[in-house]
């Protein structure tokens, strides 16, 4: 019997462009994904915006007498504002091929391009806001002994122990295998095969690793090569730098300091005396909090937004300022590289260590349009897709856009680490 080949409907064409989106990305794939199904009656526009609720947290009373507390919940706006697509236009003849040669030929090589941008898109906004770094010198790749400090950041942050990835580009990716390969000894036979085979790298103490070539490159802002000769936080305007609950820290230059020099998001910086504490007991630990620039700012005397948000005390503390105050000796140090301060407008590769759940990617669904050949709309694993098609009667084509609209979101710092390379 002879085949018979049918037109593909607009279900075949959009599910399996979803199939090919979700299989092409890396990151999105591995983080929390959320559907907002609130927009799946009329379709959603560009703008709309989520509040997520942060953790509660809770002081702990000591004795029998009762102390109760007020609970005050904190959100995060998240805004669903990216809308990404491929368009492109179909003849009547390419409408007549099997599913499989259609994907093959026209969705695999467009949705993959679109994985690649949503993926970009998503860790470029995201990444900024992790202030955990396991700096690198320039041009050194990471090994497994860095793997492991950014396991025990997790760790330091009471990230839960399963669920826990590390992504890293190829190169990042062959040092940490040759810098390990000993570890396999006694892995299960499946895992040995995978990496010899693939080189792929697996599961190692406790993180599943995924090579990608979308692991975001930091570019240094322009302030001095050695931050703690040029700066310090600025008290001058308050009796201190670090106000609780406040999202900026106010930095001065000590030295002759350019009134157009950079701080990137994305920098990292300490400053003397302000350590990290555990999230829960508050106890202070050994080594100092880090912070991460989320806008650029410039100038000699600037206020900088940071992440997360300080709080040196209460039931949100997640700094401790060990000496009597920070006072304008307190040298802020930029934490780029190992050794020094990092080499002002270099770009540096950030491998990322994290939870699932410390970032989020949130789609919607896009606006159903009326009066055209074929409107499609799908949801798969959390990811909306929308395909929608009309006819050129002029050139005899069928002209086509693939849309998803979607936004994305830091929501726990504390579950993330960057590998500075």
């Amino acid at each position: 019997m002879a085949n018979v080949i049918k037109t593909l409907s607009a279900g075949d064409i959009t599910r399996k462009a979803l199939s090919i989106l979700h299989n092409n990305l890396v990151f999105c794939k591995t983080i929390n994904k959320e559907y907002d199904d609130r927009f799946a009656r009329s379709g959603a526009k560009n703008g709309g915006t989520l509040l997520i609720r942060e953790p509660n947290e809770f002081s702990i009373r000591t004795g029998q007498t009762m102390d109760t507390q007020d609970v005050e919940e904190l959100t995060q706006t998240l805004t669903v504002a990216t809308q990404m697509g491929v368009d492109v236009n179909f003849s009547s003849v390419e409408l007549t091929l099997s599913l499989d040669d259609f994907a093959e030929r026209i969705l695999k090589p467009a949705m993959s391009r679109l994985a690649a941008e949503v993926d970009k898109t998503v860790i470029a906004a995201c990444y900024p806001y992790v202030n955990n770094l396991i700096p690198g010198a320039f041009g050194t790749l990471p090994v497994l002994a860095d793997v492991l400090s950014a396991r025990a950041k997790l760790a330091q942050g009471l990230s839960p122990g399963t669920d826990r990835r590390l992504m890293c580009g190829s190169l990042e990716t062959n040092s940490i295998i040759t810098a390990g390969h000993g570890i396999y000894a006694g892995q299960p036979a499946a895992e040995l095969s995978r990496q010899y085979s693939q080189g792929l790298v697996g599961d190692v103490y406790g993180l599943k690793f995924y090579e990608s070539e979308m692991t975001p490159t930091h570019t240094n802002g322009t302030r001095g090569t050695d931050c703690a000769a040029a700066f310090s936080v600025n008290t001058s305007t308050t009796t201190t730098a670090i106000a609780n609950g406040v999202a900026t820290i106010r930095v001065s230059a000590t030295a002759s300091v350019s009134a157009t020099t950079t701080w990137n998001a994305g920098d990292v910086f300490t400053i003397a005396g302000v350590y990290d504490v555990n999230p829960e007991t508050k106890v202070t630990l050994s080594h100092l909090k880090q912070w991460s620039v989320i806008a650029q700012a410039t100038g000699s005397a600037i206020e900088i937004s940071v992440s997360p948000t300080p709080y040196s005390s209460g039931v949100r503390q997640n700094c401790a300022i060990v000496a009597a105050s920070v006072t304008a000796s307190s040298v802020v140090v930029c934490s780029t590289t190992a050794g020094s301060s990092g080499i002002p407008a270099t770009a540096y590769l950030h491998s990322l260590v994290y939870h699932k759940d410390a970032f989020t990617m949130v789609t919607a669904d896009l606006e159903m349009p009326r009066g055209v050949d074929f409107a499609a709309r799908e949801v798969f694993d959390g990811i909306s897709l929308r395909i929608v098609r009309q006819y050129d009667v002029v050139n005899d084509k069928f002209p086509c856009r693939i849309d998803v609209l979607f936004g994305q979101k830091t929501l726990r710092t504390g579950w993330a680490c960057r590998l500075g390379s």
